[in-house]
């Protein structure tokens, strides 16, 4: 893999006064970007709109993720997602074939949400071989960290195809686990009983999750208490080794108490992190307050 590099965005020319095609990086609003991060690195954005109860949300917009997580608390209600339809991606589509841009589209598991679908019938119906679709098999900033790196590459004047094919490799490598503070949203959601999590919480139990190789939500395990969750989430980090040309994120839902014990064990175990970032709507409700947890890339396998 390359060395780590400065970002840079993908270059705009102009020559005899005709804009050259680009290379544009699309994502869903999973991906957890901030809107100002999303202009600064000129990203095209699909947003996903949230229903709390009777109230309709776009994060970034009319909802802001500290609120979400204290609605969720007060209410007791669980957030519905709608995914965007195939209109609001032809449109985009429609547009780069009329600029002779090329999308690279790095979207949210096709197994949490049928955004990827509706890319998909959205492709078919624009007609245009410029459109790479990218199935994440992930969500929140796992996409961050493909779609940085295909804005690096795109910086660096690689063509697509070839942006498309290594990042079809990274996205193998990206992992995440976190640790639960409490079963009561898996339970919301219908990931487990009612009686399930009530026995769960009261044993203090804290469910690991990940993303398995399928991009669904899977338990890699269950710890009494938080200070055995950081445990068994840095034993499994050190199974493999870490690349590290790539950032690793800590990552947080709502309250960063248990995150910061978090980050003191990785510290202590000379660790490297390259920042925190808090989870948005679209993996956070299925998780509630307290949760935390690391995302990094593991480094390749040689070949044989």
């Amino acid at each position: 893999m390359p060395e780590r590099r400065k970002f840079s965005s993908p270059r705009r020319e102009k020559r005899s006064g005709m804009g050259i095609p680009m290379i544009r990086v699309l994502v869903d609003a999973s991906s957890d970007y901030s809107l100002e991060e999303v202009r600064q690195k000129n990203l095209i954005f699909v947003p996903i709109q949230i229903a709390i109860g009777n109230n309709n949300y776009i994060e970034g917009v009319n909802l802001q993720r500290n609120d979400f997580y204290s609605i969720l608390e007060k209410t007791g209600l669980f957030p519905q997602t709608s995914q965007p339809s195939p209109q609001a991606f032809l449109d985009i589509f429609q547009k780069a074939k009329a600029q002779g841009d090329e999308l690279i589209c790095i979207l949210l598991s096709s197994s949490l949400s049928g955004t990827f679908q509706s890319a998909a019938l959205a492709k078919s119906m624009a007609d245009y071989e410029g459109i790479y679709l990218i199935d994440s098999l992930s969500a929140t900033f796992t996409i961050k960290i493909l779609a940085d790196y295909a804005l690096r590459l795109a910086g660096e004047g690689q063509g697509a195809p070839q942006i498309v094919q290594e990042i079809e490799q990274l996205k193998k490598r990206v992992k995440v686990l976190a640790c639960l503070d409490t079963l009561e949203y898996l339970s919301r959601g219908g990931r487990i009983g009612k009686a399930a999590a009530s026995l769960g919480d009261l044993a203090n139990l804290k469910p690991i999750i990940t993303l398995d190789q399928t991009g669904r939500v899977a338990v890699t395990g269950k710890c009494l208490g938080r200070n055995k969750g950081i445990h068994h989430v840095l034993a499994q980090m050190l199974k493999t080794p870490l690349d590290r040309a790539f950032p690793v994120y800590t990552i947080y839902s709502f309250g960063t108490s248990n995150c910061e014990k978090f980050e003191d064990k990785l510290r202590q175990n000379r660790f490297p992190f390259t920042g925190r970032l808090q989870i948005g709507p679209t993996i956070g409700a299925h998780i509630g307050p307290e949760a935390f947890g690391i995302i990094y890339v593991e480094k390749a396998r040689p070949s044989l």
